[in-house]
């Protein structure tokens, strides 16, 4: 509490800083009185939840909304504050300079008044990422993209030619909060008809009845080759309090159950062949393995006991830590790894071909898209759902579809 009305006085004194722009851009009492209600309510807002805040139920909710309503107005006031403080410098600054030189203008002797055009510079500025917070909570959360890559490869087996894969990450079901949406996004993965479904990891934030009231709609998910996933580091319930660990044990085999009653073969550090006209290639799944602090369950010499150097492998890992630290530089040659854990951040900015920016990457390395390096290849799925912040802008919920192909064959 201490650290919130640190942060709250913080607050409280940019937001009174910055009316000085919406007082020289705006003269109507209402105006002001506005914009004084709006940044109140959004720290009372904030303040309410806090007091009633219990920290096993997560960030999500209500919480998370007035969470980030506070952090949109606090950027429009910080960035607001940064601007009038560019200006009230250079104002300071000339007028010290015509006091020391004794100019015998009348206007000189007098502190010059606040620009209009530097006002609504700053508010404007101020406005995007204000506006950018809010949009992404209410529509850029579900706005599911389709995203399609083609990779080749010399040593794909022929009957793989032309292969399709849809690829799912952090469904995080509980942070959902729009059934039609998310049944939407659900029915917009089947219309890809691939000849198979992986979900790479972090089906719930924290405990596995999250994922109840979403069972029925991810059991529709249908791939000719089966469903296939793995364990993301969120589920297994590191994150959440618990009586003791015979519960938190409870809870992550009731995870698996409940995966399992969706229709998906969970592979834990084991392996499976998928097979087409007598011909296989080799499937991979590790547990977690996070570098920086998270869970290393991930035992990737054990998944591949069972398969052979030579084989062709995808392997699904969640964190693509994993895959920069260790499996690149594994003998065995990981054809294509499909990971996903960052989710870009949910903030950013992709034009495709032009630019791909997310805070995320001072981060991670590999943290969105495909990538390649010593011949082998990954995708980082940017995630199907949304924790924390609860929405997204620039970097929207995505699924992935990629297409095998042979080098040499049409």
């Amino acid at each position: 509490m201490s650290r919130f009305i640190i942060l709250a006085f913080i607050y409280v004194a940019l937001t009174i800083y910055g009316f000085q722009a919406f007082r020289t851009l705006f003269k109507s009492p209402w105006m002001h009185w506005a914009y004084g209600i709006l940044f109140l309510g959004a720290l009372l807002f904030l303040a309410i939840k806090i007091m009633g805040y219990d920290p096993s139920n997560g960030f999500k909710g209500t919480m998370a909304v007035a969470g980030t309503i506070f952090a949109a107005f606090f950027l429009l006031a910080l960035v607001l504050g940064f601007f009038l403080l560019l200006e009230d410098v250079v104002r300071l600054f000339g007028f010290g300079y015509n006091k020391l030189v004794g100019m015998s203008d009348p206007d000189a002797s007098y502190f010059p008044s606040r620009r209009k055009f530097i006002s609504g510079l700053a508010l404007g500025l101020a406005a995007l990422p204000f506006g950018a917070l809010l949009y992404g909570m209410y529509r850029g959360k579900y706005n599911y993209q389709v995203l399609k890559y083609e990779l080749e490869f010399d040593d794909l087996p022929d009957a793989f030619h032309n292969y399709q894969i849809t690829q799912i990450s952090d469904v995080h079901s509980g942070s959902f909060d729009d059934y039609n949406k998310v049944a939407y996004g659900v029915d917009l993965i089947n219309e890809q008809k691939s000849d198979v479904i992986f979900f790479t990891g972090d089906m719930v934030n924290n405990r596995s009845n999250e994922m109840e009231p979403w069972k029925d709609v991810f059991a529709r998910l249908e791939a000719k080759d089966g469903k296939f996933s793995i364990l993301g580091n969120h589920d297994y319930g590191d994150y959440a309090v618990w009586p003791t660990e015979e519960a938190k044990s409870k809870n992550l085999e009731n995870l698996k159950n409940l995966q399992k009653d969706m229709g998906f073969d969970l592979i834990l550090n084991s392996s499976r062949y998928l097979e087409k006209n007598g011909q296989k290639i080799a499937l991979l799944g590790v547990e977690n393995w996070g570098r920086g602090g998270f869970k290393k369950a991930g035992d990737l010499q054990k998944a591949k006991e069972a398969i052979s150097q030579d084989d062709f492998k995808i392997l699904l890992s969640h964190d693509p830590s994993h895959w920069e630290d260790v499996v690149i530089h594994d003998d065995y040659h990981f054809h294509l790894t499909l990971s996903g854990h960052t989710h870009g951040m949910q903030f950013g900015v992709e034009i495709p071909g032009w630019i791909k920016w997310s805070p995320v990457k001072w981060r991670y390395k590999y943290w969105a898209g495909i990538y390649k390096e010593l011949g082998q290849f990954i995708n980082v799925n940017r995630g199907f759902g949304f924790i924390g912040y609860p929405g997204r802008f620039g970097i929207w919920p995505e699924i992935s579809v990629i297409t095998l192909k042979k080098k040499g064959l049409a």
